[in-house]
């Protein structure tokens, strides 16, 4: 794991100062503890930040084959490289060092771009071809690993895993993009078609970037996308097995490694499997760690415990109070754009403890996408079914009518929000979905802005995205649209940058075997009763790994990092949500009105509407905008 930032010149090759790129690079060194490096030649530099995983002595980067002809900075983990190494020697490849970087330069000799099909890992690529004097900026399939870009006022494209890696180069301007803006108020986290900062653009997932000396910049090229129009066949039995095989191969390639390794255990179904699988496969106790909170409903120890017991793992816990906000300014410092998901928080304090004894730890991340474990799958699927009963005239005449006169009850749970169900029914169907993965809502955002900021936008709005990924998605059904929005929009914008921006201000590398592409693609052709039934999420993955857990962790109500940022800014931080109508950062902008964010600020102290999730996103956006445009 690592950081990378470099920049390229299409035009004209212009000399490229090794200083610059290694400023940019050292931006990062929080990223790559372990070592730095630097490349340059005429109108190209590679720079690079190392946390050494894989052949600690001969990995270093950017790293050159011997003639020279092509040099590679890449950030990740290349987890099939063996194979792939394999297949290349059988080609006449002559390798001189035993890291997974190496598979990249003999790759792109053989094969090009098609190389990257060949790769199972997570992975940001920069390699420059010198015969073709061309630069290949490549992401891995699902975004785990970030890639940031911009062309500046020389000609050049610079690029870096984190943008504070582009700030660090003097000619880029830093101006901000309120569409952007839009986009964190509606989902919570900047997407990644989109960025705060403008002229700034992140390299999709499944997608790579091929710049040509004497060209343009191109758009990008798509090499990998997730299908669910497909559908597989099989016995329960059969598929239970299949999925377990390939979460098994999954761990296991995951646990290659010559530093200490462990892993995330929440006491969930999702960690506590990769935990068992882990077991499974290792001959010493796994390294486990959990962070618990000293509120009651809030703290999964005691079902980590279980898990931890089960498997004899050397377990260590730690407590975190439940108002642990002092965090704020280092996520906003890591994050540099906004980033409103609050557990955030306790991702960064289980990352830290992990760190003290291991450099790479397995989570569990993305069997939730993968296999429909969300709650609001349950409720777009159970709404889908309605939708497909009736009209959408009669549904949005009944029940828009009924849905405007219901009384609005944003402190019940979802089930008992008939007002919000109703009108879901009387949206279409990634309308509805939009708005239900949404955090403030359409009419409560207009009412924050100015008249001259509604304007700016020009229509646009934060949920169209997911109105038209769910449209034009390779599915079959409601529940398939609205999976494959998750996993294009959701999981990289939010759960993977989360992730990877906590661990690596810790410098510790996260692995997500349930993001291996063979069990995702494999899940994404499971009849939807595999995935989704009985009101049970993961339900084939939860059948298949009742041979390893305990019923009481497989089918208990999911939980997750609760962060109870209502109660903080009726309490603890109800003087800083006062303070978000003073803000000169806020106000300056010309976005917003500051008597709208004061009402809300006043609203939610006193109990008469819930504005805590809003509340916490003009927090954090005041304070990184003040970061990045002072």
């Amino acid at each position: 794991m690592c950081g990378i930032a470099g920049l390229y010149y299409p035009g004209v090759p212009k000399p490229v100062e090794p200083s610059r790129v290694k400023a940019m690079a050292d931006a990062l060194a929080h990223r790559g503890p372990d070592g730095s490096g630097v490349w340059t030649a005429p109108g190209v530099g590679l720079g690079h930040r190392r946390l050494s995983i894989i052949d600690l002595a001969g990995g270093a980067q950017p790293m050159a084959t011997p003639e020279g002809d092509c040099v590679v900075s890449y950030n990740g983990e290349i987890y099939n490289f063996l194979e792939v190494r394999a297949e290349l020697e059988a080609k006449g490849a002559k390798f001189q060092s035993n890291s997974d970087t190496e598979v990249l330069l003999h790759g792109w000799r053989a094969w090009g771009a098609a190389m990257l099909s060949r790769l199972n890992g997570m992975f940001a690529i920069a390699l420059y071809d010198a015969r073709a004097q061309s630069l290949l900026l490549a992401r891995d399939r699902l975004g785990v690993k970030p890639l940031h870009y911009a062309e500046l006022s020389d000609g050049a494209v610079a690029f870096a895993s984190e943008i504070k890696g582009l700030l660090a180069h003097p000619l880029f301007r830093r101006q901000p993009d309120f569409s952007a803006v839009e986009d964190f108020l509606g989902l919570g986290y900047v997407p990644d078609d989109a960025s705060v900062l403008a002229g700034v653009k992140k390299l999709p997932a499944g997608h790579y970037l091929l710049l040509e000396r004497g060209k343009p910049v191109p758009a990008p090229t798509e090499w990998w996308d997730i299908d669910f129009s497909k559908r597989t066949k099989g016995s329960v039995r059969d598929l239970e097995a299949q999925l377990i095989e390939h979460m098994r191969a999954a761990v296991r390639s995951r646990m290659i490694a010559d530093v200490p390794l462990g892993a995330f255990l929440s006491g969930g179904v999702d960690s506590s499997a990769v935990v068992a699988l882990m077991a499974e496969a290792s001959r010493n106790a796994v390294k486990t760690c959990t962070i618990g909170f000293d509120e009651t409903g809030h703290d999964e120890r005691v079902y980590a415990r279980v898990v931890a017991e089960r498997f004899r793992t050397e377990h260590r816990t730690r407590t975190v109070a439940a108002d642990d906000f002092q965090l704020i300014d280092t996520l906003v410092h890591h994050f540099d754009e906004p980033f409103a998901d609050a557990s955030a928080l306790a991702t960064y304090r289980v990352c830290e403890l992990a760190r003290e004894t291991v450099t790479v730890a397995l989570s569990g991340d993305g069997a939730d996408e993968a296999l429909a474990g969300y709650r609001r799958y349950r409720f777009h699927a159970a709404e889908e079914r309605v939708r497909g009963l009736l009209p959408a005239a009669v549904r949005q005449g009944v029940f828009g009518t009924l849905g405007r006169l219901y009384p609005k009850a944003d402190w019940a749970p979802r089930p008992l929000r008939a007002k919000t169900t109703l009108l879901a029914l009387a949206e279409d169907s990634g309308a509805a979905y939009a708005n239900a993965v949404g955090v403030t809502a359409p009419p409560v955002r207009q009412g924050l802005y100015t008249d001259a900021a509604r304007a700016q936008l020009g229509g646009h709005r934060a949920e169209n995205r997911y109105v038209e990924t769910m449209r034009n998605a390779p599915a079959r059904d409601g529940l398939d649209r609205a999976q494959y929005a998750d996993f294009k929009h959701w999981l990289p914008g939010d759960i993977l940058t989360k992730m990877d921006r906590t661990s690596m201000a810790v410098s510790l590398e996260a692995r997500e075997p349930l993001l291996d592409y063979r069990f995702v693609e494999f899940a994404a052709t499971l009849p939807a009763s595999m995935r989704l039934r009985a009101g049970q999420g993961k339900w084939l993955m939860k059948k298949a790994l009742e041979p390893y857990l305990p019923k009481d962790i497989l089918y208990r109500p999911k939980m997750g990092f609760v962060t109870p940022v209502s109660a903080w800014f009726r309490k603890a931080l109800a003087d800083e949500a006062a303070a978000l109508s003073r803000s000169a950062v806020l106000a300056g902008s010309g976005w917003f009105e500051p008597k709208a964010i004061a009402r809300l600020a006043e609203e939610h102290r006193s109990g008469r509407a819930e504005h805590g999730r809003t509340l916490w996103q003009l927090m954090m956006l005041e304070r990184s905008l003040g970061r990045l445009f002072g």
